[in-house]
This record gives C-alpha cells, structure tokens and sequence, in this order.
C-alpha cells in the first residue's frame, strides 16, 4: 500500500502567523501519525517562513513514522540532515526565494553537484529522492547519480486532471515505467488532492509514498484532521 506522508509546513506557517507556539508544530505531527500517517514531510526553507531548523531538530527523537526531510542542497540544509540522519531526504532544486516547488531537477546538467550531495547522504545510510518532471532522460540520470528514489512533480497532473484524467496521467506512466526499469522507487507530490489522488493511485499501484501537505491541511478545516487523514489514505488503498 502507499504510504501517506503529512507535510505539516501549513501548520508551522499557522504557528508563525501570530509568533508563539501555538499551534504546537511537533504536538501537531504527533497527532497526524496518532490519526494514521505513515511518514511526517518537512521543508525547511532559509528564510524559515514555515518550518524552522529547530522544528526539524525537535522532531526526529519524537516521530514513530518515516521522516522525510525536503529541501534545496545548500550546505546549511546538508549540514541539517546529516546531523538529524532521517529516513529520507528529498532533494529539489528550488531558489531561496520560491513560493513552492515548481518544477524538477535537471539531473544532466547538474550531475556533478547532485552525485557529491548524493553520496553524502548515502554514505550516512540516509534513504535519497530526488524532485523530477516526467522527463525520461532525466529520470535515467537520477538512477546513474545513484539516488534511491525520484518524487514525481505531480503539479502539471493536478492541473490537467479536471479536464482529461487520462491524457494528464499518461506522462506520470511512462515516468514511473522508465524509474521502475532503472531500479528507482517512486514517490509523489504536489497539489495531490482527495479528487485527483485515487486515479493517480489506480493508473501507477506501485507509488512508495506520496507526500501532501496544503489539501490536506485545507481539508481538515472542513473535515478535521483525523477525518482528513483517514479519507487520503483510503484513496490509496
């Protein structure tokens, strides 16, 4: 079954919006695995406008489930999770000053810096994903640089859903066909939401883990957040 992991940077840009705890980002992720998440997603970001250093820092001894750590390879954020040591680090290739992730890794052009962060991960027994478009080549790169599993930017599926399911889902196929032959696990994310998430789940059965942050946190303002929880994970069973 594929695992959901809870991005809880929602709830920190929440906590931030008033400048005290509350509410209580690691209280929070607790409850979201006491509610079923399998994992807990982080993205730290320089200007620490959501989840901050300290959060992740607090988090690791706490979590029962899968951490994953996301984030662009600076050598603040190396020095952060090799310090920390979670079960996985998703790379993307984001600018300091990024709304959200938008776009993957150009695995070619960038081989050189990607296979030094990726070996330095590995070599502390870190689990490696890196942020990809549905672009074959690059997917084959990522194996050759050695990561261990590429994260499907789901963006331009959720865009095209509403419209054609088949013809937005029919990329991500051929994607996940190509990461599966090259020995890559698959992940998923970005603007997964309780509509287009069981057909992505239908069309690829084999996603590792798929991690949801901003719908989910929407919904649970209607539905609460144990009800949330529950209704993502029964689209992916």
């Amino acid at each position: 079954m594929t695992k959901l992991s809870v991005n809880i940077n929602k709830i920190a840009l929440l906590r931030n919006a008033r400048g005290a705890n509350y509410p209580n980002v690691c209280e929070m992720a607790l409850l979201c695995e006491k509610y079923g998440a399998e994992g807990i997603t982080v993205h730290p970001r320089p200007d620490e406008r959501h989840i901050r250093y300290k959060d992740v820092m607090d988090l690791k001894p706490l979590l029962s489930t899968e951490f994953n750590i996301e984030g662009y390879p600076s050598p603040t954020f190396i020095d952060l999770v090799l310090k920390v040591k979670p079960h996985q680090v998703t790379l993307v290739p984001d600018a300091p000053d990024a709304l959200t992730s938008s776009a993957g890794w150009d695995c070619l052009k960038h081989a050189t810096f990607l296979l030094e962060v990726l070996d330095a991960f590995c070599s502390k027994g870190i689990r490696t994903s890196l942020f990809i478009d549905t672009d074959n080549k690059q997917i084959e790169q990522a194996a050759k640089l050695g990561a261990d599993r590429i994260e499907l930017y789901t963006g331009p599926y959720a865009e095209r859903f509403a419209k054609n399911p088949e013809s937005a889902i029919k990329p991500y196929v051929q994607a996940a066909q190509t990461a599966r032959k090259n020995g890559l696990s698959i992940n998923a994310g970005h603007d997964l939401n309780l509509q287009n998430l069981p057909y992505f789940k239908l069309s690829i059965p084999y996603v590792e883990e798929v991690s949801i942050g901003h719908a989910l946190i929407v919904d649970a303002l209607h539905r609460g957040l144990e009800n949330s929880i529950q209704s993502y994970k029964n689209c992916l069973k």
